[in-house]
Formats: structure tokens, sequence, C-alpha cells
């Protein structure tokens, strides 16, 4: 199936295009039809598992984006927790992409690194933030970071992250 088809809002469609996607690939397919699939104003919360290099971080953003494109939930953010650094800034580096156009922005915050920078662009406004579990409990704790307006949460990899012992940060986290 081509990206096309699901109706989805020109300015992703110009950030898919820009990522050199074309064609879904099976998760991809699922995944944004299970989130465009639903009645009311509540999406379905959705469960994913497939193959590393199926293309399950474009299906998500895709998911995410377009619904936070849509005047309902303008404003609203989305956070995204992933288990290291280098998954957080992947993710941030394919979400710059897939927003295109539409004026969301996206960036990581993670530990390793000082809190200035990151702190400084999320004062400046981030939509969708992508985060390890300390990075966005520190950044919460200090009050540099409000989730009161996140609407949409993606815990990327989770099985690795009960793994790690990430629970009961992630309890934390959800719980704001």
């Amino acid at each position: 199936m081509d990206f096309t088809e699901f109706g989805l809002d020109e300015r992703l469609l110009k950030g898919i295009e820009a990522a050199g996607y074309v064609n879904c690939t099976p998760v991809q397919e699922k995944v944004i039809k299970a989130s465009k699939n639903y009645e009311g104003a509540k999406a379905p919360d959705l469960y994913v598992q497939s193959q590393t290099g199926t293309g399950k971080t474009c299906a998500y953003l895709v998911a995410v984006i377009s619904e936070m494109l849509k005047d309902a939930n303008k404003g609203k953010k989305c956070l995204i927790l992933a288990p290291t650094r280098e998954l957080a800034v992947q993710i941030e580096e394919e979400a710059k992409v897939l927003v295109g156009t539409s004026g969301l922005k996206a960036f990581s915050v993670y530990g390793g690194v000082g809190y200035e920078k990151q702190i400084a662009n999320l004062k400046k406004g981030v939509d969708i933030i992508i985060g390890t579990p300390g990075r966005v409990i520190d950044l919460q704790e200090g009050n540099n970071l409000d989730l009161s307006n996140a609407s949409f949460c993606v815990i990327d990899e989770a099985d690795r992250m009960f793994d790690m012992g990430f629970y009961p940060d992630l309890r934390q986290i959800l719980k704001c």
C-alpha cells in the first residue's frame, strides 16, 4: 500500500516523501490503518511487535504526527521514551524529517551530556519529545519539562526497557 492512500495531511506526506518512503511495509500499513480506523475522539492504544528493520519507528511516527496535525489536537504534545541515547537520537532524526513542513518540532533529551542545550531547546517549544527515562525524570523534577499537555506517548523497545530495570521510571513518568 502507498502512503498516499491513507488520506494523510499534505505536510506529513511531504515529510514521508523527503524520508524516501513510498510503499508501506506490512507493519506500517497495519499501524497506520489501526490508528485511523476508530470512532470517537480517542485513538486506540497499540502494541506493536515486529523484527528490527521493518519500519516500526516510521509507523508510529506517521500515526502520531497524523493525529497531532488534526485541529482537535492542536498544541498537544507527544512523549517518546527510548532505552538508550543512541535510539533517542535515531528517532529524533527520523521525526525531524517526517514532520516536514508541518511546523511541529522534535527534539531528544538524554543523559551523558549537559542540560543547558536541552533545556534551551525545550524552552523554545518542542512538540515531539524523545527521551531516555532518567533524563526525562531529571528535567521534570527540575521543572524544565512539562508533560501536562502530552496526549500521545510511545514506549519504544518496551521489553528492553523492562529488562534494563526502567519499569519504576516508566511508572513515575506516566503518572504525571
